[in-house]
């Protein structure tokens, strides 16, 4: 379905306009995205392409998709529930909205699901994707639990708090085969409690976003690892 004149719509629903106001297309920009979803892998979302019309995010498991060219929607990043939008209420069919800051044209976003019972029903954490915003070397943590958590890896100690995007500069103290003990913890009473410790490669070329999220179980948080190597250039 083309939304070039939905889009208008939910543009006026979120933010009223003066009524002889011409709604302009907005410039195409740059989205790659990963779905973190445990209970529901192969859930099926949908974006509008650089036309307007709505169609399917073809996800990769534990993975970046390749460069995609969506249409922002008053300001914001959004997904659907369907491609068939009611162009009388596509509000209805939005699972995910983010708001895009100023000035970003490449963005990697992280697809997560909402607390249960609340609308819409998927989370977007939005990383800006650009080479000055987000070096080589780096890597980023989203958190998806309520209490705070802790990182400790070569050089760095960072605190990581609930909602957040945390922001890992580049680790140099590293073995001879750049490898760096990466621990997670969180405290439990007077001490820190180890919920993920590894050794993970550090390199140049790589960037790395770990996902902090909770599990089944729900004594101790889990950690999703998406590694990012690949070039992103933009598309035109």
């Amino acid at each position: 379905m083309n939304l070039k004149h939905s889009l208008c719509i939910l543009t006026a629903f979120w933010l009223p306009v003066a009524a002889n106001a011409k709604p302009l297309k907005a410039p195409a920009m740059q989205i790659r995205a990963v779905l973190h979803d445990p209970a529901n892998p192969a859930a099926e979302l949908f974006y509008p392409d650089k036309k307007g019309d709505v169609v399917k995010l073809d996800f990769k498991a534990q993975d970046l998709t390749p460069p995609l060219l969506t249409q922002s929607v008053d300001g914001s990043l959004v997904l659907y529930d369907k491609a068939a939008i009611d162009p009388k209420n596509p509000a209805a069919s939005v699972a995910a909205s983010v708001k895009l800051p100023p000035n970003v044209k490449r963005a990697i976003i992280v697809i997560s699901p909402a607390p249960a019972g609340t609308k819409p029903a998927y989370r977007m954490d939005l990383i800006d994707d650009s080479a000055p915003a987000f070096p080589k070397g780096e890597s980023r943590i989203i958190s998806l639990v309520p209490m705070a958590t802790s990182l400790e890896v070569g050089e760095h100690k960072l605190t990581i708090r609930p909602g957040e995007i945390t922001r890992v500069p580049a680790v140099t103290k590293v073995n001879e085969y750049n490898m760096a003990q990466t621990s997670f913890s969180y405290k439990e009473g007077d001490t820190q409690a180890i919920f993920n410790d590894r050794q993970l490669q550090y390199l140049d070329g790589f960037r790395r976003i770990f996902i902090v999220h909770p599990t089944p179980s729900g004594s101790q948080p889990g950690i999703t690892t998406i590694v990012d190597t690949v070039e992103a250039v933009p598309k035109r």
